[in-house]
């Protein structure tokens, strides 16, 4: 394997840490400084999109009330609850109405990468029904255009989750079709 130093890192040493991720779901209560978050959507600024369409808005969550309201929409809400902010993610459908979902999600995965060097904790909470991305719209006055696909909830973790079964390669990486495995 040729290894590549990656500002200041290694390739082994990245590919560890993209590796060491995991999505927490229970927080300390300490607040996060707006510098942090500020440096972690700055990083999210320069995520991949189609077209450098860049469909996104950001919008950080840190008061109570309204995560309450948040909450109040979604199943199993401890989570959003439990965190000192979150990001609710955006996407403006007008600028990029076919890939606009992709593009954001691209977003998402760099905050979420972003707040893991900085030894914050997050997990991604997809908003999958209309009712429930017609009421984010509503309580963050978001104007029609913005599609709500994701809030992060996100803060300094309280857990140190063992990391999960995950399927073999064998299983899921194929060779120039379906079938032919990779050896």
């Amino acid at each position: 394997m040729i290894e590549k130093q990656i500002s200041g890192c290694s390739s082994e040493e990245l590919l560890n840490f993209l590796l060491s991720r995991r999505s927490i779901r229970r927080f300390r209560p300490d607040p996060i400084p707006l510098d942090i978050i500020k440096k972690i959507i700055n990083v999210a600024r320069f995520a991949p999109s189609a077209r450098n369409s860049q469909p996104w808005i950001f919008i950080i969550v840190n008061n109570d009330n309204v995560k309450e309201k948040l909450a109040s929409l979604r199943p199993r809400a401890e989570t959003l609850l439990n965190a000192p902010m979150a990001i609710v993610v955006a996407c403006n459908r007008d600028e990029d109405p076919v890939f606009y979902q992709q593009s954001c999600s691209n977003a998402i995965m760099y905050i979420m990468l972003a707040a893991h060097a900085l030894g914050l904790g997050s997990v991604w909470l997809g908003i999958g029904r209309l009712e429930e991305a017609e009421g984010i719209q509503k309580i963050l006055e978001l104007p029609l255009k913005y599609i709500p696909i994701a809030i992060i909830a996100i803060g300094y973790p309280a857990e140190k989750p063992e990391p999960r079964p995950r399927k073999e390669l064998k299983e899921i990486a194929f060779l120039n079709s379906y079938g032919n495995m990779l050896d």
